[in-house]
């Protein structure tokens, strides 16, 4: 017997697995690809977060398993489902990957075994969706024949303050049992834990989370244009706000968001919203805001090439520094500087990228390689994401132009303001 199985082997379900391993328990990773499965069984790792000597040991020496095979779940008394949600090209939430998930581990499921959802998605989803699937395949109730619950990942990507341990877990099921069921698991592996009454509100939670974070940054990005129409400097203003130690929270302007789910969680909020007549109004308008923040960059890197060094956008060679979507991490889901760089191309630009973390980019429509950090051969370098491996001082003094998206020079001290044009 396994106590957990895991089906999805990314960034949810590799350091999930990791946590429970390290507690003692008997862990499954169960994924369709193949490849990943063979890389985790040798144990290797190409999850960031948990490094390839943290994976040979979570293998060797608390047995750590991966699997393409869902008839294993029949032997697992928890199976965690850790599957991408994205959004269709309407911007509307697509679920068939948990779907089709959720039909394998129904067909195999068995009296007693509990359930998780962990995906992101819109209230209602593990009710009206997960559930109905679970029962109809496997012919039990859920609630008496098994638990099902909705618990949401909180992975922060690169972060060594809060860890999938540390960071509180929120836990909802479909009836009490459930949510004991549910809470009981995570305790045994995670520090807190917050019961809530209802899966609905876990999956709110969730959203409200990443949507405050959303709304936010709007918020800075709008004044951050309008500081520039009136010459007045967005990050010391926002310095200064900050030095307040209470009713403000530091948020700061970029090139637009990215990573899984800040730019689309929203979108599953509205589209669900629609549904009751109801417009989330400030929601939407946040969201366009921030997705037009790649296009105003645009615009910025244009003005510095023609005020700053005499020549136009389609005439220069660009080097892009750092596309993965925050810094040192290598991860480049929905990241704002790729929609950049297709703009600046688009406009005539030839543009290169530099990023200590990604190699190489092949997607949307992109294919480029990391090239080397040699900013006198370009007409403007422009810093989309400030991985702090970067000598900002030294790039600076070898640059002709600086566009600095992230205020990377102003906290290294660098003030040669000659060269550095700011968001």
């Amino acid at each position: 017997m396994t106590d957990v199985a895991i089906v999805g082997a990314g960034y949810v379900g590799v350091p999930l697995a990791q946590v429970f391993a390290e507690a003692g328990r008997s862990v499954l990773l169960l994924d369709v690809d193949a490849e990943r499965v063979a890389l985790l069984n040798r144990g290797e790792s190409y999850i960031e977060d948990v490094p390839a000597a943290t994976m040979r040991q979570l293998v060797e020496e608390h047995g750590l398993r991966a699997s393409t095979d869902f008839d294993e779940l029949r032997d697992c008394d928890a199976i965690l489902i850790a599957l991408p949600t994205p959004l269709s090209k309407q911007r509307e939430p697509d679920l068939s990957i948990v779907k089709d998930a959720t039909r394998e581990i129904g067909r195999r499921l068995r009296k007693g075994q509990l359930v998780v959802l962990e995906s992101t998605t819109y209230p209602g989803t593990t009710r009206e969706e997960v559930l109905p699937i679970l029962e109809e395949e496997s012919g039990l109730r859920a609630g008496e024949d098994f638990h099902v619950a909705f618990s949401p990942e909180r992975i922060d990507p690169g972060r060594t303050d809060w860890t999938t341990k540390t960071v509180p877990k929120v836990v909802g099921g479909i009836n009490e049992a459930s949510t004991d069921a549910a809470a009981a698991l995570y305790g045994s592996a995670i520090e807190n834990i917050h019961r809530v009454s209802t899966p609905e509100a876990a999956e709110l939670t969730k959203l409200l989370e990443n949507i405050f974070r959303s709304v936010n940054i709007a918020l800075v990005n709008e004044l951050a244009m309008l500081c520039d129409r009136m010459g007045i400097d967005v990050w010391e203003v926002v310095d200064a706000a900050a030095t307040k130690p209470f009713g403000f929270m530091r948020f700061e302007p970029g090139p637009g968001l990215g990573g899984h789910c800040i730019p689309i969680d929203p979108f599953y909020l509205t589209w669900k919203a629609r549904e009751y007549d109801f417009t989330t109004r400030f929601i939407e308008l946040a969201g366009e805001v921030n997705q037009n923040m790649p296009y105003y960059c645009r615009s910025v890197v244009s003005q510095a090439l023609n005020h700053g060094a005499g020549t136009s956008l389609a005439s220069s060679k660009v080097l892009v520094l750092g596309v993965a979507y925050k810094a040192d991490i290598g991860d480049m889901r929905e990241s704002p500087a790729l929609k950049l760089i297709e703009l600046l191309q688009n406009a005539g630009a030839d543009v290169s990228y530099h990023d200590p973390h990604v190699p190489e980019v092949e997607e949307h429509g992109l294919s480029l390689r990391s090239v080397a950090l040699e900013p006198a051969a370009y007409d403007a370098v422009v810093i989309v994401t400030a991985h702090s491996a970067i000598d900002y001082g030294q790039l600076v003094a070898d640059a002709r132009l600086v566009v600095d998206f992230r205020n990377a020079t102003g906290r290294n001290g660098v003030t040669d303001a000659s060269k550095i044009w700011k968001l």
